[in-house]
């Protein structure tokens, strides 16, 4: 199946942009990677009459690494994320989940805000973005500039709360301070398919691996991926054992509601959370143990 018929617009500038999509609404889809619009508009799931090109603007494509926080811009390549060691150390959660993104191919033409917008419940930068509290800057031509939280963008699946004639231009995301352990885990049919369910976790650990800071959470067995704050706040203070992340695990998918497809049944797929969020939350709080920093 071919894509429906389009117009297609370059926009010069941001401003540009906004315009166009001020005066065509809901009839335009900005596009800049288009990994995730361009097999939609194939099988014509999605028909939009204006296509924006958005990619060329270098307004979106900046990068600030700050002390607290990295500001990138909305088309920042995945792939530019991946191989940056600066970003690596800043945002070491978002390098573990990148290594799941589709292929090669797909993390050198696809974009963060593309992959944020599209809003898979199974995608892995939109969990990180929840997990990490990202915030989400959105600018339209009528109404400006408002913020929002990962949690607040992700209404369910393949929806977000950008409006009609809004543009993602900006995600924040924190950078924790200290020592820092990661984890991110998934499993699918086939490395590169859609995840059946997913985990992510951020530790703080001191030298002597007792968490002094955590979040974590789960996609693929919701309608958005999921975090866990209040559980999260259990783990400071302890040394994270087996015991200790199974149940936190099992408490934290009680909360979700997965759905059930030709892949697995809704009791397995939580199942599945139960054993990814496990499996990273131990991962990440034996990491310090390797940590050459904490040996010194």
């Amino acid at each position: 199946m071919k894509a429906a018929p389009f117009d297609y617009v370059r926009a010069e500038s941001l401003e540009h942009a906004l315009d166009c999509l001020h005066h065509n609404g809901m009839d335009a889809k900005a596009i800049a990677g288009g990994q995730s619009l361009v097999p939609m508009m194939a099988m014509r799931l999605a028909r939009p009459t204006v296509l924006l090109d958005i990619d060329r603007l270098p307004e979106l494509r900046q990068v600030s690494i700050e002390t607290d926080r990295v500001r990138m811009g909305a088309t920042t390549r995945q792939r530019t994320v991946e191989h940056g060691t600066e970003l690596h150390a800043a945002l070491p959660l978002v390098r573990d989940a990148l290594r799941w993104v589709g292929h090669i191919q797909t993390r050198n033409r696809g974009t963060v805000g593309g992959s944020m917008v599209h809003a898979d419940p199974s995608a892995e930068l939109p969990l990180a973005a929840v997990v990490l509290d990202a915030t989400l800057r959105l600018q339209s031509q009528a109404g400006g500039e408002r913020q929002l939280s990962a949690q607040e963008f992700f209404l369910g699946p393949m929806f977000t709360a950008t409006g009609e004639t809004e543009c993602l231009v900006e995600i924040e995301w924190p950078v924790w301070e200290g020592h820092v352990s990661t984890a991110f885990d998934e499993t699918a049919m086939r490395h590169g398919d859609f995840a059946m369910a997913s985990a992510a976790c951020q530790l703080a650990l001191d030298a002597d691996g007792v968490c002094r800071r955590a979040a974590f959470g789960v996609g693929g067995v919701d309608g958005t991926p999921l975090a866990f704050p209040q559980l999260a706040e259990q783990l400071v203070g302890y040394r994270i054992d087996p015991g200790m992340a199974r149940e936190l695990a099992q408490a934290a998918l009680q909360q979700t509601e997965p759905g059930s497809d030709l892949h697995a049944n809704a009791d397995y797929r939580r199942h599945l959370g139960v054993v990814m969020l496990t499996r990273v939350l131990l991962k990440a709080a034996q990491a310090h143990r390797a940590s050459p920093e904490l040996q010194r």
